[in-house]
Parts: structure tokens; sequence; C-alpha cells
């Protein structure tokens, strides 16, 4: 039967306004409130402080339970981890006389201010506070540029200071100087350091931001100030924070000017360019997206519309208000970031930190692209909104490995390279990439490149430097992949296990890849070294069964403890056992068949007394709140029990994601969390990294439109609700659909669904093992 169009939610004419981006702003989730537009090179948000001026209060710059302001910077990155990143140029308004060094402010006792969230208000593109000392500040954004307002109470001084240095991890240069005639400061400062704590390796600055404030009223004087020193009536400073021996900001240094106001004038408006390439594009940047005679409301208006736009991409019927907003902002936060990084004339600063020009195809160059997350699901959901910018994302990856040297970096932040977290992602995200419809970006030669990474081992590889969270090799040790078919415990890698478990997710993605260029050969030896992770697969590990373990250069096993994280990233053996996503069966099998699996499953998501165990329940249990787990509770469909799936997914949909500070379950990761709720929430999910096929759950919400280019996919699931997570029934473009998943095509052309679901489980329907998805079981090595 034909489904019909659904009519928009309550509100779905409007999404932007069912987004509340303070959700994950609290316990973890490290989610910043500012103002953003999709996938916007500029993010204007405070810098929260909890009392020491060196550290930020969270990764993002913003934690709801630290209520005192220092500032508000033009960059942020959303649900990042470590010590933050970003967060360039904060613009602090104060109320008092600038008579001592704000960077000598140690304790941010000084110049910052208290504020209630109940004078807070985040919406989709914009920002609003007034602080304690009585300034009110409003904030709204373009692409890369934005414009606030700061309205300073009367009777009191009116100051704006501009702390050119301190980004959110520190600078190694900075500076900035004030044009009294033309009501304008400009400046840049030079940043990087992302993790830089931890590692030697990323103890550096790599990038440098340069930026454009033009205001609409004279300035009624100005002061600088450098480390300790401060100068009134002084026009320009210069000097970064450095970075001290444990690569945090070296205290009490840093550079920046004031400018004062005559509060008689009235409210302070300020447009902001940015740019990474130079002060000249900075400028252009403004100019062309907001024009001197905006307001900040005009602005304002243009960023929701802009967003009403990008999340009306899926408009979704019937939830609750709270499940319609924890939807649109799980797609919010999953389409913040990669982000615009050329200009509008196309230029952008490269790896090689030589200025490039998008040409050909390509429309716009990105940046910050936390791999080991985002290859999962973020990557397909946004290319399956946005196939154009998927397109470009996957140039733009190409175009970084190209300046650096023909290495793809798994977490690349700006134009340079952190290497934090584990793998090789690039090939993974390029053919998922493709698989949801972005072909527009230079598949042959960025598949050449891999090639070459995959198969020829570099000084970086061989290296242990930045080892363990951010080790500089692409594909660390990938002579001991080459010889001895893993990655062993001694190695340079951070994890032997865990890095043998990326690296044939990483080859299975190059095979499909090949198939796609027409290299048989290729695919043929890539799907053969997919094939590796039999070789850290002790079947003897425990008496319970066996499990993916460390394993000795030699051959031999080290002890074992399931629980343990030894040779593991963020998890234990138990999490990663399951970590073969594109060849289930053969898993299953190498623990003794699916019975025995299935059994091992129910454990795995079970305590000891039988009840859903999904996270934080131990270490032999899930943890859906990062992304070694995140697959898991799909398996159930390969087994023939999709009711499973159903039930687990519903649960965490239902209790761990919700419309509150904390309703994002860990590091929102640049959108890759957000995502998988999106994905489940509509009911379906891309289990199968560099693949198109979907594996079925259930859909919340009764009617949902995905309004794609290629082919609208309409989603009716009348009985709908929080309660009724059991499929009873599904017809796939009319006809009957036993099978829980869909075919790549589906993903690719869409399509029509109709479900019939209830609060009891129907274990009929998916059962027939026959019918289950796919799994590819690369030859034995």
């Amino acid at each position: 039967m034909a489904v019909a169009t659904p009519l928009l939610a309550q509100g779905a004419n409007a999404p932007a306004s069912e987004v509340n981006p303070l959700i994950g702003s609290r316990h973890g989730g490290n989610s910043y409130p500012g103002a953003v537009l999709p996938f916007g090179m500029l993010q204007w948000s405070p810098e929260n402080t909890r009392g020491k001026h060196t550290r930020t209060a969270s990764p993002s710059g913003y934690l709801y339970d630290a209520t005192r302001i220092r500032g508000f910077a033009l960059t942020h990155i959303s649900g990042a981890g470590c010590a933050g990143a970003s967060g360039d140029v904060p613009f602090m308004p104060v109320t008092m006389a600038v008579k001592n060094s704000p960077s000598a402010d140690l304790t941010d006792g000084t110049y910052a201010s208290d504020f209630s969230h109940a004078n807070e208000q985040a919406t989709a593109g914009a920002y609003r506070v007034r602080l304690a000392n009585g300034v009110q500040v409003d904030l709204a954004a373009a692409t890369r540029s934005g414009v606030g307002r700061f309205t300073f109470p009367a009777g009191q001084p009116a100051n704006l200071l501009i702390r050119a240095s301190d980004s959110e991890v520190g600078s190694s240069d900075a500076n900035v100087s004030i044009d009294r005639a033309t009501h304008t400061v400009s400046g840049s400062v030079t940043s990087g350091n992302f993790c830089g704590y931890l590692a030697k390796a990323d103890q550096r600055s790599y990038y440098t931001l340069y930026f454009v404030a033009q205001f609409d009223q004279p300035f009624a004087s100005t002061g600088a100030w450098q480390d300790g020193n401060v100068q009134a009536d002084k026009t320009s400073a210069k000097g970064g924070t450095g970075y001290d021996a444990k690569g945090f900001p070296t205290p009490g240094k840093g550079s920046g000017v004031w400018l004062g106001f005559d509060p008689a004038k009235g409210a302070v408006q300020v447009r902001v360019g940015i740019s990474y390439v130079s002060l000249d594009n900075a400028k252009a940047n403004l100019a062309a997206e907001i024009p001197a005679q905006n307001t900040v409301e005009q602005v304002s208006a243009k960023a929701s519309a802009a967003w009403n736009e990008a999340l009306g991409k899926i408009a979704v019927t019937g939830g609750s208000a709270d499940q319609r907003t924890t939807f649109y902002t799980a797609l919010y936060h999953s389409l913040l970031h990669p982000n615009v990084f050329s200009d509008v004339n196309g230029e952008y600063r490269g790896f090689d930190q030589q200025v490039h020009r998008v040409e050909g195809k390509q429309r716009v160059q990105y940046a910050n692209f936390s791999g080991w997350d985002i290859y999962r699901s973020q990557l397909q959901l946004l290319t399956w909104l946005y196939p154009d910018v998927g397109s470009d994302i996957a140039q733009s990856l190409f175009n970084q490995a190209k300046q650096n040297n023909g290495e793809w970096d798994r977490w690349t932040h700006n134009n340079g390279g952190t290497h934090v977290m584990s793998g090789d992602p690039a090939g993974p995200a390029l053919a998922a990439i493709d698989a949801f419809g972005g072909h527009d970006f230079d598949l042959h030669g960025a598949y050449a490149s891999l090639v070459k990474a995959a198969t020829e081992v570099t000084a970086h590889d061989l290296s242990d430097d930045g080892c363990n969270v951010e080790c500089v090799g692409q594909r660390p040790s990938l002579d001991q992949w080459l010889k001895q078919h893993y990655i062993a415990t001694q190695s340079h890698s951070w994890a032997g296990a865990a890095e043998t478990l990326e690296d044939v997710t990483a080859d299975f993605a190059l095979a499909q890849l090949a198939a796609r260029v027409g290299d048989h050969a290729g695919e043929q030896q890539f799907l053969t070294r997919a094939g590796y992770w039999r070789n850290v697969f002790n079947p003897k590990a425990t008496p319970e069964g066996g499990y993916i373990q460390n394993r000795n250069l030699d051959g031999s096993w080290p002890a074992f403890k399931p629980d343990a994280d030894d040779g593991f990233v963020e998890g234990s053996a138990a999490v990663y056992l399951w970590m073969v996503p594109f060849d289930v069966r053969g898993l299953f099998e190498q623990m003794g068949g699916i019975a025995k699996a299935t059994t091992r499953l129910d454990k795995f998501f079970h305590d000891d007394k039988g009840q859903w165990a999904l996270t934080e329940a131990g270490p032999m249990h899930a943890e859906l709140n990062n992304e070694p787990s995140v697959g898991t509770p799909w398996l159930y469909a390969f087994v023939g029990q999709p009711s499973k799936t159903q039930e687990a997914v519903r649960i965490v949909v239902n209790t761990l994601w919700k419309n509150t500070p904390e309703g994002i379950p860990g590091n929102d990761d640049l959108g890759e969390m957000s995502s998988w709720y999106v994905w489940s929430a509509l009911g379906m999910y891309p289990a199968i990294p560099g693949r198109g096929e979907l594996i079925l759950g259930s859909p919340l919400f009764t009617h949902a439109v995905i309004h794609r280019t290629q082919g609208d996919v309409v989603i009716a699931a009348p009985s709908a609700s929080a309660q009724t997570p059991f499929v009873q029934s599904l017809t796939v473009n009319g006809k009957p659909h036993d099978s829980p998943w869909l075919p790549a095509s589906f993903a690719e052309h869409g399509g029509q669904l109709q479900f019939t679901l209830g609060a009891q489980a129907n274990k009929a329907w998916g059962s027939d093992i026959a019918k289950a998805p796919p799994s590819f079981s690369p030859p034995k090595s």
C-alpha cells in the first residue's frame, strides 16, 4: 500500500524553535550553547570559569554548573574531550576600571562575572545572557562572522576586554590593534595544543585565527596589557600565553586590549569577521555576510531561518514536546561539525601552512574531524541529508592528506593534525560518505593515497611520539600489520588489540572503495586483511569462551581479564569483543555459533538480576555512552532476535537522552553520539562501516519524512510511542518486509516504510536467520 506523506509536526515547520542548545552542557556532554550556523566557522559562545584562569570549565568552554563567565569566545568545539580546543579571542564586558592585568587575574576573581540561568537564553543561531555585573549580552552568528551587542548599566564604567591570547589551551603568539578612527579592532592568535598536556607531540601551535571587529560607536578610552604590564591609552598589544612544561597556558602570561564606551550613547554593537588565512579575508568575510546596518535581531532571524532549513530536512510528527526537542537538538548537534574552513573567496590555510583555494567540484574546505568518533554514524547522517557537504568533507580530508606528506590524520583540528585516538578512520569515513550519496570528490586519487598509506611503512608509523593517546603514525606499527597480521602488545600504537580491530575496519572500508574504483585485486587484498581480527581472537581466553585480546609479538597470549582495558581504548575487552561490525557472523562462529554468541550478548546487556545493563553497569557490560559500544544493540538483528535491538535501543532513547542539561550520555564527540540518537529515533542505523545497509530498530515518532535530493524517505508508524518499541509488521514501498535491515539501495534512493508497532515483542518478525543482515567474512589468513 502507498504511504501518504504526513503533515509536518506541530512546530516542525519551524524546527529551530524545538532546539535546546543547553542539552549536553552538564555531566560530560561537553556541548556549548552559543551562536552558530550549520557547519559554521564562527561559534560565539561563553567561556565559563571555575576559578582557574588557565583551565577552561569544560572542553567546550561551557559547563552548566559553572555559573561564572570570563568571556565570549569566537570559536568552539562541541563534545570533545581533553582540556579543550579553540575558544579563541574572548570578548568580556566589565563594569570597572582596568587597573590590573586581566592575564594576571589567575582566579578569574576580577575580570569575570557570575550569571544565572534564569537570565540566559540559548537558541539555534543566537545566545543572550544578563551578567551579574549588569551587562546584557546578545550574540548572533553568520557562517564566518557574528554580531554582538553589549548593553551596559548606567552610571558605571563600560569597558570591553578583548583577550587576544586567551584561547582555551593557550597560544604561542597573539597580537591586537585598535584603530580609533574607524572604530575597529583587529588582530590574530596562534594556537593549537589540542590534548597537548598528554604528550609533547601536540604541545605546539598549528593554526592562526585572524579577526576584525567593527563597532558602531567611538571608543571613549582604550588600553592594553601584556603579561603583568598594563597601559592606559595604548592601542596595541602582542604576546601569547605560551605553553608550560605540562602543556597548559603559562599562568600570568598573555595580551589584549580594552575599549571604554560612553554608556549614555546606548548599547554597543560589534560585527566580527574571522579567517584562518589573513586579516584581509576576515574583513571580506564580514563584509560579505553581515552588512554594516544589520542588527543582532536581523542576523539572529537569518540564523534561525538557516537552522529551520537544515533541521527541516527531517520532519517528525508525534511524540511529546520533550521528545521532539531532544530529537531536533540531537540533529542540531549532528550538524555543527565539521566546520567551514575556507573563506568567501575560496581560500584556506592548508596543513602545509600555505594558502590554497578550493577548486574543481569542491565548494568549501572543511575542518575539525574527530575521525575515531564520526566514522560510525555522523558522517553517514550528514551526507544522507547533504550529499554536497559530504562530498566536500571527503575532498577536504584528501586535501589535508596531500598537504600533510600523504598522511591522513585521525583527528584534525583546523589546519593541524593531532593524531588523537586510535586506528585509521579515513578509509571508513570516505567509504561511508560515498555509500550515502557523497560522490563528488576525487575518489580515485583519495583511494590511491589511502592504499599507499596502508601499504608503505613511514617513520611516523614506527615512532612512539605522542603515544598513547596521540600516536603520530597514521598506521601505527604498520610493519607488524604487514608481517604479523596483527598489532602486538609491544607496538607503536595506543593499544594493540584495539588497534587491530580499528585496522580491520579500515581495511574492510578500503575493500569497499577498491570495488567502487574497479580495483578488484585491491578489493581482495584488503578483504583478506580485514580478516586479521581472527589473529587476536583467543578461543581459550576464559572458561566462558573466547575473547579479542592483546597478543605478544611472538604469538603468545599475555595474562588476561575480560573486565580490564589492557590492549583497548576507552573500554574493556568485554566491550571490544563485539567490534567486528562487518563480519558479525564470522565473529559469532569463532564464539561457538549463534546460540552461544547470543547467550553472551544477553549477559553483556543484562546484569546478574536480569535487568538491562546499558551503561555504567561495570566493565563487563555495555557502555552506550561511548563509541566502542554504540553498534552493539543492533547485533541482535544478526541472530534473528531483532526485538531485543528494538527494546534496548528504545530504553536508551527513553532514559539516557533527555531535554535537560545532562541529556547527552558522555562526550558528544563532535556530533557522533547525537547522530546515533537521530538514527535510533528514526528506527534504523548504519551498522556496517563503509556500506549503506541500514539495520532496523523501531521509530519513536508516528511519522517522519527525510527530505533528500535523491529521493525522500517516509516513515509511518501510527502506533509509535515510548511504550511501543516492538515491530509487529513492516512494509517497504507497500510490500511486506520481514527482514530487520534495508539494502543499500534504500539509503541511496529513499522509499516508504510503514511500521505496525506494539508493546509486546513479536519474536517471529525478523527471526529467519536466512534473512539476517549481510555479514562479510573475509578469507582466512
